[in-house]
């Protein structure tokens, strides 16, 4: 049986596994992202030394998508400066002519999600990440958006909660963006600490809930995804979830008539399944995809 090589790459560490074909997992090492001179040899050796058949990744972006690209699997304008313009597929091949594969991490995830986990049977939904970052995942008519580069819903505008002390956000690129307002260090930054230390019913989680409903009324509105799946550190709060249904039926003030909004709405903004691994898994699914195209 042939071998599938998964990568996530995450901006504080990379998932690596190795995967027959009908999913099972053979071994997983987990290295911190450091720069690549630093983290690259360890994951090149990992796959030399399984001799994989293909490979998936998933990965930190912002992404060249497009296979006609000369620079097809780079990562390009990321913040994470060590990482910038780099030749991230070609150098894991390191020179081998085997199918491959490379999406976003949320894309990876919302594949795995939508073939294997909360997104099952659903042709559109979308996955949205919020840790130290935030990234959406976009999955419509059975495959995930490409488009000019691939869906930035961490750098979407919004806008501010009136009790918000620090309105501007903490984006260095946008003022008053998603990621800016609602990321792990824009609570910390609001709250002056480590966010992770306050209990649930401080009141930075209303201003947060307030954020993250914003954020799904506008993919309601935009996108029409059947389920909305939240991942992501932040979301590891539960009460979130029920703070955001709620905001999220208040800002829509009844004008999406459907079902899923007005009867199940805890059935439509859900928890991801897989996780912590939708990202992993969903990188096999894409290096197993390139196997089956080849």
């Amino acid at each position: 049986m042939k071998k599938i090589g998964a990568l996530e790459a995450g901006g504080t560490k990379m998932v690596l596994a190795v995967y027959e074909e009908d999913g099972t997992e053979l071994e997983r090492l987990t290295l911190p992202t450091e720069t690549p001179e630093i983290t690259m040899p360890p994951m090149i050796a990992f796959f030399r030394r399984h001799g994989i058949d293909a490979l998936g990744v998933g990965s930190f972006g912002p992404l060249d998508l497009n296979p006609a690209s000369p620079t097809y699997g780079f990562i390009t304008s990321t913040p994470k400066l060590a990482w910038k313009n780099y030749p991230l597929l070609k150098n894991l091949l390191d020179g081998r002519s085997i199918p491959a594969g490379i999406d976003t991490d949320v894309n990876a995830a919302i594949i795995a999600e939508a073939e294997l986990g909360a997104a099952r049977g659903c042709q559109n939904a979308v996955y949205v990440t919020i840790g130290t970052g935030i990234g959406g995942g976009v999955y419509a008519n059975g495959q995930t958006v490409h488009g000019l580069l691939h869906p930035e819903v961490g750098h979407t505008l919004l806008r501010p909660h009136p009790l918000d002390p620090n309105p501007r956000g903490v984006c260095p690129y946008h003022e008053s963006c998603l990621e800016g307002l609602a990321a792990g260090p824009a609570i910390g930054a609001r709250v002056g600490g480590d966010a992770k230390n306050l209990p649930d019913d401080h009141p930075t989680f209303e201003i947060e809930a307030f954020y993250l409903a914003q954020m799904c009324v506008n993919l309601i509105t935009t996108l029409s995804p059947e389920r909305i799946i939240l991942g992501g550190g932040v979301m590891q709060r539960s009460r979130l979830f029920a703070q955001v249904r709620e905001q999220t039926v208040r800002l829509l003030n009844g004008y999406i008539q459907a079902p899923a909004i007005t009867e199940h709405i805890d059935e439509y903004i859900v928890a991801p399944q897989l996780f912590p691994v939708s990202g992993l898994v969903g990188s096999y699914l894409i290096g197993k995809k390139a196997l089956e195209k080849a």
